[in-house]
């Protein structure tokens, strides 16, 4: 079995169209201490190849504004998850390119990765915050703030 970077699933190289079929191995999906995932039920153990995270959010549900804001976000596979201390949002930053590349922890250390239009919603509801002495962009929700990149000290 293998993911693509868009979260589709395939079986033997064909993509997996039945919804319902996805979202039942996504509910036996594991990763393992060295990063590699499988599908764990009481009668088998699959290993699944993934190009990039299992999963994507490809939609956002904002409740409230400022540091009270309550973010959350829908997976293609319809699991909804609160931004907040147990499911951090995180943006890595490819060191070559700058593209940052958004990922919500949905449970242990699997993740979804933030659809480019999701993240541009996040980036709406932006907020500059000094941390540390410096200044970071990012966002609030359940009254913690996530950073998702350092703004120029001209900024």
């Amino acid at each position: 079995m293998r993911i693509d970077r868009d979260g589709v699933w395939y079986y033997h190289g064909s993509p997996i169209n039945r919804k319902e079929l996805v979202c039942l191995f996504a509910s036996v999906l594991t990763r393992d201490a060295d990063g590699a995932y499988w599908l764990v039920t009481p009668a088998e153990v699959c290993r699944v190849d993934v190009e990039d995270a299992p999963f994507v959010a490809v939609e956002l549900f904002k409740c409230g504004c400022g540091r009270e804001q309550v973010l959350s976000l829908r997976t293609n596979v319809d699991e909804i998850v609160t931004i907040d201390d147990d499911h951090v949002l995180y943006v890595d930053t490819n060191p070559e390119t700058g593209e940052p590349s958004p990922y919500i922890v949905l449970r242990d250390t699997v993740e979804a990765r933030v659809s480019r239009s999701v993240y541009y919603e996040l980036v709406a509801h932006g907020v500059e915050e000094k941390v540390e002495g410096e200044h970071i962009f990012g966002v609030w929700s359940k009254e913690t703030f996530f950073p998702m990149g350092k703004l120029d000290d001209g900024a």
